[in-house]
């Protein structure tokens, strides 16, 4: 039987805002005295509380919270041992931002909105494209608009090779009981990598933008017989690595133009994010055509589907 672990936290007002961003849409229904929130994080319940305290509880905790104590550490500015493997991994960030180099890399959108789908896409950069990418601005990918977007990312996918799933809502209501919302994404990076990896495209590095800690995501992909292992997980690695940078721009583009069409079957302009805007909106096609039309359009574990149905 494994045993009960629980790892006690205290954290930043930075790591709080952070934290209840992350665990958005993994909350449970009841939040205990104090508390922020109370979430389920794979077999590990995670407890915000108003003090700044944030305790783990289950038998992965550990795993679960060495994502917050190195983000804590960044958000305090607090001093950190290293170890042997701490420095190789600082020599392989400086390599990944100094030096022209051929990556696969990917990343994801969607997780944070109601509406439309997860898209997950894995792209890889030549070093000979590199300036061609920063040509077309991909380096501050975070300052582009939805129109520049949609401008520039046809420009890119002609040049650059990328491949890219698509989790429809009905795919996701079908799962989200079974696989939370990293292990979702853990799951379709390893998938678009492998595929993207099988190409034979010469790299010296598979980039992920850091979503968990590497144990928490390699456990979450045990069970898949095809694995990508050789990763460096970056924090903001779209800043760092022009191959995450421009699977982020096309995950983007694939995702809006997902929302376009399902915008034209409602007849409805469906906003994006999880905000009141969209809960106003989503009420009005309940009584347009009933609720089973969430499980087409929407992520039904969202806090958003409570409010609406009332």
């Amino acid at each position: 039987m494994n045993k009960q672990t629980t790892i006690t936290l205290k954290v930043s007002e930075k790591t709080k805002e952070q934290m209840i961003t992350f665990f958005n849409d993994l909350r449970k229904p009841k939040t205990p005295p104090y508390a922020i929130f109370q979430a389920k994080d794979g077999d590990t319940t995670v407890t915000l509380y108003e003090s700044g305290k944030a305790v783990f509880q289950g038998t992965d905790a550990d795993l679960s919270s060495d994502f917050w104590i190195e983000t804590e550490k960044i958000n305090s500015g607090s001093a950190t041992t290293t170890n042997s493997n701490d420095k190789k991994k600082k020599e392989k960030q400086i390599k990944i931002i100094s030096l022209r180099i051929n990556s696969i890399g990917s990343d994801e959108v969607g997780t944070g909105d109601y509406f439309g789908p997860i898209v997950v896409t894995a792209s890889y950069v030549a070093k000979e494209n590199i300036d061609f990418l920063l040509d077309l601005k991909v380096k501050d990918s975070k300052k582009l608009t939805d129109e520049q977007i949609l401008k520039i990312v046809p420009q890119i996918i002609k040049k650059i090779p990328y491949k890219t799933y698509i989790l429809t809502n009905e795919n996701y209501n079908k799962n989200y009981q079974n696989y939370n919302m990293n292990m979702m994404k853990a799951i379709l990076h390893n998938k678009v990598l492998y595929e993207l990896k099988e190409k034979k495209y010469p790299y010296d590095y598979i980039v992920i933008d850091q979503f968990e800690p590497p144990k928490s995501y390699f456990n979450h992909i045990k069970q898949s017989t095809k694995q990508v292992t050789d990763i460096l997980f970056l924090t903001k690695a779209e800043d760092q690595c022009l191959s995450v940078a421009c699977s982020s721009l096309i995950s983007r583009y694939i995702f809006l133009k997902e929302m376009d069409k399902l915008s034209k079957k409602l007849g409805i302009i469906l906003p994006k994010g999880a905000n009141p805007k969209v809960d106003e909106i989503a009420k009005s096609l309940v009584e347009k055509y009933g609720q089973d039309k969430l499980k087409e359009i929407a992520k039904l574990n969202f806090k958003n589907t409570e409010k609406i149905l009332k």
